[in-house]
């Protein structure tokens, strides 16, 4: 039995915010420093991003295009065996923001959250693999609401925690879904996974968990970037490479290629390396920021409206996350 993508959709707040006001927010809010005009988008590629209204939460963003998606294949939310909400965000510490995504839709199958920083949501479509492949359920929703615009840093005291915030400056509020169902044939055909945990403490968002409860100052996001980047490029390929490998397949046999986009130098220099046409790409990050574990199902549904993939076509996506987390799969749709 294989594993599906019967229906796949995305939702972007309509909201939008553009580099430039990014770098004024920041000057607004910092008394003591003033980034450099136009540093945001030369070092990203990023033009703007989208922010979800006050009002919304992350599992907001996730109904919006779990109801699309089920709309998309005819399906009403009781017809689900398993919901997984799988995201880098959340509404609350406790319970799981599955509970109130499937709240919002009147699902009543049980649930869960699967949470890998960008990798949350690929992971969450490997888990709905695994249980349709081993009987535990026909069909799955598994959608991502990714609210990172609630943990940047916009008043910062000097150039140092400026470049400590710069990762949050790129992130951008989305959500997504795809249904995923049993299949005697087509569907999910391979998938592994890496980690490099050593490397955790590289990029982070400390506040909500044991290490620090309460501390606000700890509720923003952290990182450098640069050694993020390291640790990709250092231990990255090789699974991307064995994927190819041991299907017999080149990119070439692909209809387009997923990858998680951070900035668009980064983007190039994963593409070089592991010799990605660049035409297989959907290059999604200059209008819509780094989405997070969003970033990959939004470029395929992307894709499908644009007529770049249909079904029977094959697509890769190339998972990269925080912690430091890696993943490919492969899928015929």
């Amino acid at each position: 039995m294989r594993a599906r993508i019967a229906a796949v959709a995305a939702h972007l707040p309509e909201r939008t915010l553009t580099s430039a006001e990014v770098e004024a927010r920041v000057d607004a809010a910092s008394p003591a420093f003033r980034p450099h005009p136009t540093i945001v988008e030369r070092m990203t590629g990023i033009r703007s991003r989208h922010v979800m209204d006050d009002d919304q939460q992350a599992s907001d963003l996730a109904v919006a295009a779990a109801r699309t998606a089920l709309a998309d294949r005819g399906l009403a939310a009781d017809r689900l065996d398993l919901l997984v909400f799988g995201s880098a965000s959340q509404d609350l510490v406790e319970p799981a923001t599955a509970h109130i995504v499937a709240a919002k839709l009147g699902a009543t199958c049980p649930v869960f959250d699967v949470k890998n920083a960008c990798n949350s949501f690929l992971n969450g479509l490997q888990t709905a693999d695994a249980l349709i492949r081993t009987g535990q359920a026909e069909r799955v929703l598994v959608c991502t609401g990714e609210a990172p615009s609630r943990a940047i840093r916009w008043s910062v005291r000097d150039r140092a925690q400026f470049v400590d915030a710069f990762a949050g400056y790129t992130l951008s509020d989305a959500g997504a879904a795809v249904v995923v169902e049993a299949a005697s044939d087509g569907g999910i055909f391979y998938r592994d996974f890496a980690a490099v945990s050593a490397a955790w403490r590289v990029g982070t968002l400390p506040g909500g968990g044991s290490m620090h409860p309460r501390d606000p100052e700890y509720t923003y996001f952290s990182g450098d970037g640069r050694r993020l980047k390291d640790a990709f490029v250092g231990h990255g390929p090789e699974i991307f490479v064995n994927a190819l490998t041991k299907t017999g397949l080149t990119w070439d046999d692909f209809a387009v290629i997923a990858v998680h986009q951070v900035t668009l130098p980064y983007l190039e220099i994963l593409r070089s390396i592991l010799g990605i046409p660049a035409e297989k790409l959907v290059v999604t990050l200059p209008e819509h920021g780094n989405m997070a574990s969003a970033s990959l199902p939004v470029q395929l549904a992307t894709a499908i409206r644009e007529g770049r993939c249909r079904p029977g076509d094959r697509v890769a996506m190339v998972g990269l996350a925080g912690g430091v987390s890696l993943g490919v799969t492969f899928v015929e749709l």
